[in-house]
């Protein structure tokens, strides 16, 4: 079996105190390496550290309405996809079809779809949003409304209840 040399000490034993010139020049050191890495960098990124960015797997974060977004459009692509490839099967087939009949027959379901979508889209915004409220003790709801007329030039507020 070979022998294995004694492993060197890489702290100052004990007692002993750590070369304070010896930390400044390492301090000094990587000071001028990032000096110098912000110097020479033409992107108005700052330099934090020594190890490069990595480009990590999978998709970019997104938003989630950006999210949704891509998951209509795939959906929504794939319905296309299949209603031209059927318009495009049927004209193939009968080798006289009349293409405006063909794309009316066909396109009127994806419009409609679009149409309905449209709609409900904005439907969904029409409807108020749901609030809850939780409190703890007595609670006091004060239902006032105010009205106020502001008029001329010089405006005076008048709020009546």
């Amino acid at each position: 079996m070979p022998v294995l040399p004694d492993p060197k000490p890489t702290a100052p034993a004990a007692g002993q105190t750590a070369n304070p010139l010896t930390d400044a020049v390492i301090e000094a050191a990587v000071d001028h390496a990032i000096e110098e890495a912000r110097r020479h960098e033409t992107s108005p990124r700052v330099v934090i550290g020594n190890t490069p960015p990595v480009q990590q797997p999978g998709r970019a974060a997104m938003s989630p309405k950006a999210v949704d977004d891509t998951a209509r459009m795939l959906g929504a692509s794939v319905l296309i996809a299949v209603t031209g490839g059927s318009g495009t099967a049927l004209l193939w087939a009968s080798g006289h079809a009349n293409p405006i009949v063909v794309a009316l027959v066909f396109g009127a379901p994806t419009a409609l779809a679009l149409a309905i979508g449209r709609v409900l889209g904005r439907a969904k915004d029409a409807a108020p949003d749901e609030h809850h409220h939780y409190y703890s003790g007595d609670v006091y709801e004060d239902r006032r409304e105010i009205h106020s007329k502001n008029t001329g030039v010089w405006v005076k507020n008048n709020n009546e209840q």
